[in-house]
C-alpha cells in the first residue's frame, strides 16, 4: 500500500494546511471537546451514510483508533477534527444536499484517515468490522 493510501482504496492525499486548519478548527484542538462530540455524534452520522460510503470500515476503525488511550496526541488531533468535521451539521457543503451533501465530508475523510494510516491497527480494523457487521451496514 502506498503511503497515504486508504486501506484497498486507491485513494491518495496528502492533507493541505489549510486541510488542517480546517480540521484543528473544527476540533478546536481541544481532545476533551472534540472526544466529547465525536461520541455524541458520531453512529447517528454513520448510519445514514455508511451504506453509502466505500470506506465505512476505514472511518469506524479510525473512530476507534481515535478513541484508543495509546494513539499519539497528534493522530488524535487529526481525527477528532475530521470526524467532529464529518458529525457536525455545518460544514463547506450541506449534508442536506443530495448526493453533494457528504462528498467533502468523505473527501476531508478519507485525507485524513490516509494522512493517519500507519496508526490504525490491526485491533481498530477487527473492531471496526465487527461493529458494522452487527450493524448489519
Amino acid at each position: 500500500m502506498a503511503t497515504g493510501d486508504v486501506a484497498g482504496s486507491g485513494f491518495e492525499h496528502r492533507l493541505t494546511p489549510e486541510e488542517m486548519a480546517e480540521i484543528r478548527r473544527r476540533a478546536k484542538v481541544e481532545e476533551g471537546d472534540a472526544e466529547v462530540r465525536v461520541k455524541r455524534g458520531f453512529w447517528p452520522a454513520l448510519k445514514r451514510v455508511a451504506r453509502h460510503m466505500p470506506f465505512a470500515n476505514d472511518l469506524v476503525a479510525a473512530y476507534f483508533c481515535a478513541l484508543d488511550p495509546k494513539t499519539p496526541r497528534r493522530v488524535k488531533v487529526v481525527l477528532y477534527g475530521a470526524l467532529a468535521y464529518f458529525i457536525l451539521p455545518m460544514d463547506a457543503v450541506p449534508d442536506i444536499i443530495p448526493l453533494l451533501g457528504y462528498g467533502d465530508d468523505m473527501a476531508l475523510l478519507a485525507a485524513a484517515i490516509a494522512g493517519v494510516a500507519t496508526s490504525i491497527t490491526d485491533d481498530h480494523r477487527r473492531r471496526a468490522h465487527e461493529t458494522l457487521s452487527d450493524m448489519d451496514v
